[in-house]
Formats: C-alpha cells, sequence, structure tokens
C-alpha cells in the first residue's frame, strides 16, 4: 500500500461536524431571552430558578456520569476512566435486535428510521462498542457501514477506528486498508488508535512489510511510537502466530526509550508463557515490579497460566495467592488457571478442590472450568470408572450446571470413543 497517497500535512486536515443541526435551533431563544446560540446544543440546562445554564463538558467528571458522546471507546486502555456508558432505552433495543438480525439490507432499513439527532449519535456509537465487546465484528461492520454509505451523520474517527478493528478481526486487511484511505477522503485526521488497529489488521494477516510502512509512515510525519502503537503491533504478530517477530518489537520498543505498559509486560509474559518459557516469564514480571508497574488480574491469570502450562502446581498457586494479597478478587479465568496447573501436573483432586473452592466464593464456572476438571480426570486414567462423572456432578449446585456438565461428559465419551475406533 503506498500510504503517502492517502496522506497530507496533518495541520491541513480539519474534522467536519458529525451531523447536521438546524440552524434554527441554535438561533431559538428560551424563556429568559437568552439566546441559544450562545451554548454548545448539549452542553445546556435549565437550573432550579429556570435560568438556562451552561457546562463545560471538559470539567465535568465521567465518574459522576458526564455525557460519553460517544469518545468513551479507546482502542488501548478500554472506556476512559473504566466507566462504562450506561445504554438508553433505545440503545437496548438497537444493540438487542443487532444481536438477533443478520441481513445488512434489513439492519440498514431499521436505522434509517433513527432521528438524525446528537442523542441518536450517541446511541449507535455507544452500541457499536458494546458490540466491539461482545465481539460482533459483523454487526459492527453492518452499523459503521450505515454511518459511512447511507446516514446523514458525519462519521468521526470512532466510527472509522471501529470499521477497521472489525475488518482486522475477521482478517481482512485489503478492507482495512480501504477503510483507512476512505477516513483521509474525508478529511478526518487519523490517532494513534487508527495507527495501531491498521499495524495489528496486517499483522494477523501476516503482512509484516505493510504493518512496517505504517509504523515508518508515522515516524516521517513526526508521530511517536506510543505504548498503543506498539502494543497493537505486538498482539496481532502474536495473533498471527510470529512470536519471534513479537519479541523482536518488544525489545525494539525498550530501545526507542518506550514506557511499557501493563498490557506491554502482560503480553510478553503471555508470549513467553505459550513459548514453554515460565522462567523468562517470571523474570518479565519481576521487571514489572522493580519498574513500579502495578500488575492487574490480566497480568497475574498469565503468569499463573505460564506455570500452569509445564504443570508447575506450586509456582502457580504462589502466583494465585500473590494475586490475592494484592487485593485482586481471582475471576474465572485465573481460578481455570490454577486448575490447568493441578491438570497438567496428575493431580486431578487438586484441580477438583479449586473447582470447590471457586464456587465457595462465589464465582460462577464456565464451560472451559469443566473441560478442565474432565480433562485433569482423563489424564489420571478416570475415564472408564465412571469417577469422572461423580465428581463432577457433585460439584454441581445447581440443574443448569448438572445440564453443563452432562453435555461435556457426552463429548468427552464421543470423543474417546472416536479415538478408540481409530486405533
Amino acid at each position: 500500500m503506498m500510504l503517502n497517497s492517502g496522506l497530507c500535512t496533518l495541520n491541513r486536515i480539519f474534522i467536519e461536524p458529525r451531523c447536521c443541526i438546524n440552524e434554527s435551533e441554535r438561533k431559538s431563544n428560551d424563556s429568559s431571552g437568552v439566546a441559544l446560540k450562545k451554548f454548545k446544543k448539549d452542553s445546556v440546562y435549565i437550573d432550579k430558578n429556570g435560568k438556562l445554564r451552561n457546562f463545560n463538558h471538559k470539567k465535568l467528571s465521567r465518574k459522576t456520569c458526564g455525557s460519553m458522546r460517544g469518545r468513551g471507546w479507546k482502542f488501548g486502555s478500554g472506556f476512559v476512566d473504566g466507566i462504562f456508558p450506561v445504554l438508553s432505552p433505545t440503545a437496548q433495543l438497537i444493540l438487542e435486535y443487532l444481536q438477533k438480525e443478520v441481513d445488512s439490507e434489513r439492519i440498514w432499513g431499521s436505522l434509517d428510521k433513527l432521528p438524525p439527532s446528537l442523542d441518536a449519535w450517541d446511541d449507535v456509537l455507544t452500541v457499536s462498542v458494546q458490540l466491539r465487546m461482545r465481539k460482533k465484528w459483523d454487526s459492527i461492520i453492518s452499523i459503521c457501514k450505515w454511518i459511512l454509505l447511507r446516514s446523514s451523520f458525519k462519521p468521526d474517527v470512532i466510527c472509522y477506528n471501529l470499521l477497521i478493528d472489525a475488518f482486522g478481526q475477521k482478517f481482512l486487511y485489503k478492507e482495512a486498508e480501504s477503510t483507512y484511505l476512505q477516513l483521509h477522503q474525508a478529511r478526518c485526521i487519523p490517532n494513534e488508535d487508527t495507527y495501531a488497529l491498521l499495524i495489528k489488521a496486517y499483522c494477523m494477516s501476516g503482512k509484516l512489510q505493510n504493518a512496517e510502512a505504517v509504523f515508518a509512515e508515522m515516524r516521517n510525519y513526526g508521530l511517536p511510537s506510543s505504548a498503543v502503537v506498539y502494543n497493537a503491533y505486538i498482539n496481532g504478530l502474536m495473533k498471527g502466530g510470529n512470536f519471534d517477530k513479537a519479541e523482536e518489537i518488544f525489545q525494539r520498543m525498550k530501545k526507542d526509550g518506550c514506557k511499557l505498559s501493563i498490557e506491554s509486560y502482560t503480553m510478553l509474559i503471555n508470549l513467553y508463557g505459550k513459548a514453554g518459557k515460565s522462567y523468562m516469564a517470571l523474570k518479565v514480571f519481576d521487571e514489572m515490579l522493580s519498574q513500579k508497574c502495578t500488575p492487574n488480574i490480566c497480568t497475574y491469570t498469565a503468569l499463573v497460566n505460564a506455570f500452569a502450562r509445564e504443570g508447575l502446581c506450586e509456582k502457580a498457586e504462589e502466583i494465585f495467592e500473590q494475586m490475592q494479597e494484592a487485593g485482586l478478587e481471582p475471576d474465572v479465568y485465573a481460578y481455570n488457571a490454577l486448575m490447568e496447573a493441578y491438570s497438567r501436573a496428575g493431580f486431578p483432586y487438586g484441580a477438583a478442590e479449586i473447582f470447590s473452592l471457586m464456587q465457595h466464593m462465589g464465582c460462577e464456572p464456565d464451560r472451559a472450568s469443566y473441560n478442565i476438571l474432565v480433562d485433569a480426570y482423563g489424564k489420571a486414567g478416570f475415564q472408564d470408572d465412571g469417577g469422572t462423572a461423580k465428581v463432577l456432578l457433585a460439584a454441581c449446585s445447581n440443574e443448569d450446571q448438572i445440564e453443563q456438565v452432562t453435555s461435556v461428559i457426552r463429548t468427552m465419551h464421543k470423543d474417546m470413543k472416536t479415538v478408540l475406533a481409530v486405533a
């Protein structure tokens, strides 16, 4: 891709309004005779005395339920301040509909009925972010294409970023590239998320030269290679199976003086864990602590997983305890990682004990939990005497869990029969 053809000097590019606002609305007056044109449309409120007032968005904390206006999503950090916007009744209906409907034409026809208002825009973008959390890439593509091709809204960089991300996740790097060029044609300024997502899309599709071209292009335009961009680069390489290249980019990140984030360290721990190098994963974890970078639950879980893959139960349990001492409450993924450690080490009763502990602590097991437990007993030679089924059924606390574990056991027996038939 020739990125130069799609780029122009950044200070010459401007962003146009996202949607058309009726000029008469701006000029109308309130009962006190104050012209509305003095205020931003979504910053106006009436105080207890009936006077028209205006608030400053920058001074309104999102933690006190400030307006998200579609800006809550950041690729590198989830939602701003970790606050998830509450869906309006309309947004909730749109989300429920899009999770069921798959036909783009019908989706577009329904979205056509939305009013061209800021509230509608906010709902559409919030729904798109919620769909991203659920990994509904096709639905995101439908809704973003509707914004671009059929709606009266002027798309902003968030819309283009969501679309690039969705195409990248589906390994459609050409479509992601085309969206990036459309962003420039629409005279919209790309941000670091845009470059990060495009690099990730290329890496996931194995187009490493293209990824390097984007990386170089950023430097040509004086844009710093932040942790967000590096993390996306590394994440894409790992998802594309290029672990050696991912490690190389980590070293480049350090050499460039880019400060590693929690996500950076967590990914490197994951990388070494998958490579069977738990000692290196622990070394990275210790380096993280020495740099005063506080691990989160994902970091601890990644390290537990690293030891689990090698069946190192004691080390896995040690890290699990450190996580709790740090004030972090284990989730189902952390418990599953510890169960996996006992399973791989050949201690099914240890895995069962962790399973019971998880339930006792009010953490609901998922399907992976049952699979790990089945596998633990299977590896220990309990496939044929019904021991696995008895242990699993005894661990169930409600009818839904009994149905789930019964399904897992059926699958296990079916797989066993297939293996024996082949043998």
